[in-house]
């Protein structure tokens, strides 16, 4: 029979395999690394987000366009996550802010950000010992759009040195190994 221990180590462990799912999700998203975004689903997963109900693969083909045509960039942050875990099922919450910075609109001559905030509310399955997510329903609990600020340190000569955002894999973050291209400024 395990330890109390032992079963509080074994919960961590899923617990953490299922926070590290749902960062998959966000990153796919903000990178446009389809395949990273679907490692967090069952092939059979529902989601509802938005106006759009359905398989996830058909969310990504509904989402991607809108991103892609009028988002010069996003990012998905997670905040608190609650996770109840019930054998090979656990259902959580997890607060998350959504920031997109829009390219202008027609007719408008300055870009705009939106910002939102909600819940992501996941039904997981762990199946073979895996655990992703069988049902996303995404509660928004508000928007709202407002003009940029200017990009702090935009007048720093090397700032892109190491790498820009980007939504695709040449994005600093798949860098292996990681290296500073930056000259050393130790004001």
């Amino acid at each position: 029979m395990a330890s109390d221990r032992e079963k509080r180590l074994d919960a961590l462990l899923d617990k953490e395999d299922i926070r590290d799912c749902l960062r998959r999700f966000s990153r796919g998203m903000d990178r446009f690394d389809r395949d990273e975004y679907l490692s967090a689903f069952w092939p059979d997963a529902e989601m509802a987000a938005g106006p759009y109900v359905g398989d996830v693969p058909g969310c990504w083909d509904w989402a991607m366009p809108m991103h892609r045509d009028w988002q010069v960039l996003t990012q998905h942050s997670l905040l608190n996550t609650t996770i109840d875990i019930d054998g090979d099922a656990a259902h959580t919450e997890t607060y998350y802010l959504f920031v997109a910075r829009n390219k202008p609109f027609p007719g408008a001559d300055a870009e705009t950000l939106t910002l939102a905030g909600g819940r992501y509310v996941d039904r997981f399955q762990r199946r073979h010992g895996e655990w992703r997510i069988a049902l996303r329903t995404n509660v928004i609990e508000w928007a709202s759009d407002a003009p940029p600020a200017a990009v702090p340190f935009g007048d720093v000569p090397d700032i892109a040195a190491n790498g820009v955002s980007a939504r695709d894999r040449s994005d600093p973050s798949y860098a292996r190994p990681l290296v500073n291209k930056r000259a050393r400024n130790q004001p």
